[in-house]
């Protein structure tokens, strides 16, 4: 009898260790694999390919304001975990509100741990990356920006009617290199940070939010019926422009 007992006791104690291997098989994700979407929004209104030519909105100065076209450039993607650890993405992001194709940024080398991280991107290019004619898909855009102006790229063409309710009146508001004086210029491009916590803990996608009210309200309100055209040329507005996309983009939600 006691031997039976011990046969017995000895297979448990087999079955309950096979139990255990198994567990300790299970793969741990250690790495996961990251894409961004970007949103837009005119502060509640979501703006996108179906009503961008015909959504109607009002600025922080009050015009009321159509936006036919809106186009734009970010570069360096960048995410630091809680160590300091900073994880760089190749490429460069080119988007057409026109396009819902073009709203979501996969880079090549889109694989990070898990871990909880802080974003940071370019807006427009930096000194070392707007190089005049470097990039044919953009060149094919048209999206160079003049050399008497400084050369190299756009940052953002945003093109509609102001006072739309009265006497409709033309704006471009377009975003570059600016211009301080004849064969003076100064680089123009912001660093955006956005200190939300983004936790990954899988394969994700994180929504990068666009409010493009902001450019006309923070820090400095927009009065178009002062600067509406020829900006591009201007320096205080590229300026003005380079001050307030800085609370332009935040965190929205992540996908796991």
């Amino acid at each position: 009898m006691k031997k039976a007992i011990s046969i017995l006791m000895l297979t448990f104690v087999i079955f309950s260790c096979g139990e255990d291997n198994d567990d300790l098989l299970t793969p741990v994700q250690t790495k996961a694999a990251i894409t961004f979407n970007f949103t837009h929004n005119w502060d509640a209104t979501a703006i996108n390919s179906s009503n961008i030519q015909t959504e109607t909105v009002t600025n922080a100065h009050g015009e009321i304001m159509n936006m036919t076209s809106l186009r734009y450039l970010v570069s360096r993607f960048e995410l630091t975990n809680q160590n300091g650890d900073i994880y760089s993405f190749n490429g460069y992001k080119f988007t057409d509100l026109s396009n819902e194709t073009t709203y979501n940024f996969s880079p090549d080398n889109n694989i990070i741990p898990i871990g909880t991280y802080t974003l940071k991107f370019i807006w427009g290019f930096n000194e070392t990356d707007n190089m005049d004619g470097a990039y044919p898909d953009l060149n094919s855009a048209s999206w160079n920006w003049p050399e008497m102006l400084g050369g190299g790229y756009h940052f953002m063409q945003l093109d509609g009617m102001y006072n739309v309710n009265t006497t409709p009146m033309p704006y471009n508001f377009h975003n570059g290199t600016a211009r301080v004086s004849a064969d003076v210029f100064e680089q123009n491009f912001a660093e955006i940070m956005l200190p939300t916590p983004i936790t990954i803990t899988n394969n994700a996608t994180i929504e990068i939010k666009m409010n493009i009210a902001e450019f006309f309200k923070n820090p400095n309100t927009w009065d178009l019926n002062v600067l509406d055209t020829s900006l591009m040329p201007n320096y205080d507005a590229q300026k003005m422009m380079q001050a307030n996309v800085n609370t332009v983009f935040s965190i929205g939600n992540i996908t796991q």
